[in-house]
């Protein structure tokens, strides 16, 4: 999921009443809940890099306890140092509980890793005892509607806070616990639904008639708003098929003969590029690759494409030149690999 809704889901968990247990648990539930992220950091060494540890060990059940450690040490320091409430002699609206601060951070840490699970990227929780990647696919990578509801419910209790303050009513240590349980519950309802769409778009995709060929595997994949839309691969001994599955009037449809995507053949190019840094790397995180040997230049130069089907006609990305998430590998004449890119930027 984006960063801000990582970050409001913490503020949320914080507010359904955490923050009444202990001290500084609103910032530190707050950080914790994206710090994950902080796996960005591997772009300055490049997209392929960035590609290989996004979601890498700061997304694992192995790293959260070092990660809750990292934010109440933080948090530890900054007490130590003097934080306002310590220097102005005021005590603190909650009792200072570290051993609780760090069950909190706990708990905060794993909301990113449920939210990561839930869209069709996916993670690696358990690696690395086990390297495979678990996507549960019901929720888009942004969901505007899950966004909304924790955007309210953080802004609602300070709107009528202004509303209460401005006829003279006493103002509450902690406000806005309603607001956060409700939203967090709204949340559970979203995806309850979503889940159950996604089971019935898989069904109605697996059903489909493809010349009496048989279906090897089916996957469904989110649009951003409509719970009722989905993007569905069926893969066959031959072919893959890409459709839009309606499941609010059980349709699905297959207008473009493009979606039609025939098995490519394997050649020496590809099958050097799969053994390439980016190539091992793309194919360990795909469900539904698609490696191409797209064209060779008149210096003997081929390129080799990397494209992942669940993202093949992904909203929010309609109109580019390119497949989100996809790469090209360029293999010269002595079959070796020059040079490599991500999503069109080039590997230094």
């Amino acid at each position: 999921m984006d960063p801000i809704t990582h970050l409001m889901t913490g503020a949320c968990l914080a507010r359904a009443g955490f923050n009444r247990k202990a001290a500084y648990a609103a910032v530190a539930m707050t950080l914790a809940a994206e710090i994950p992220d902080l796996d960005v950091l591997w772009a300055v060494n490049g997209p392929i890099a960035a590609f290989q540890h996004h979601r890498g060990w700061t997304h694992t059940f192995l790293g959260i306890p070092f990660e809750a450690a990292i934010v109440v040490g933080a948090l530890w320091l900054f007490h130590r140092r003097g934080s306002r409430q310590a220097t102005s002699g005021k005590p603190p609206k909650a009792p200072i509980r570290w051993g609780l601060l760090y069950c909190f951070c706990l708990i905060a840490l794993l909301s990113h890793l449920l939210l990561d699970w839930t869209n069709n990227y996916g993670l690696r929780p358990f690696f690395p005892f086990n390297p495979r990647w678990y996507a549960g696919s019901f929720v888009f990578i942004f969901d505007p509607v899950l966004f909304l509801i924790l955007l309210i419910a953080l802004i609602a209790p300070s709107l009528f806070g202004l509303i209460s303050s401005e006829v003279g009513a006493r103002r509450p240590a902690f406000r806005g616990q309603g607001w956060a349980i409700a939203a967090l519950l709204a949340i559970a309802a979203l995806w309850t639904v979503r889940f159950v769409e996604h089971q019935k778009a898989l069904q109605l995709a697996g059903a489909g008639d493809y010349n009496n060929v048989p279906v090897l595997r089916v996957a469904a994949d989110p649009h951003p708003i409509n719970p009722f839309r989905w993007q569905t691969v069926v893969e066959t001994p031959r072919f893959y098929r890409i459709s839009s599955a309606d499941t609010l009037n059980n349709t699905v449809a297959t207008n473009d003969p493009r979606q039609t995507i025939y098995k490519p053949p394997t050649t020496l190019a590809t099958l050097v590029a799969k053994r390439s840094w980016l190539g091992e790397i793309y194919l360990d995180w795909s469900e539904y690759p698609v490696v191409t040997e797209t064209d060779t230049d008149p210096d003997g130069l081929t390129t080799v494409s990397f494209r992942d089907l669940r993202f093949y006609d992904t909203p929010f990305f309609a109109g580019r030149e390119k497949t989100p998430l996809s790469g090209n590998v360029y293999v010269n004449a002595d079959r070796r690999v020059v040079r490599m890119e991500m999503d069109g930027r080039i590997q230094d």
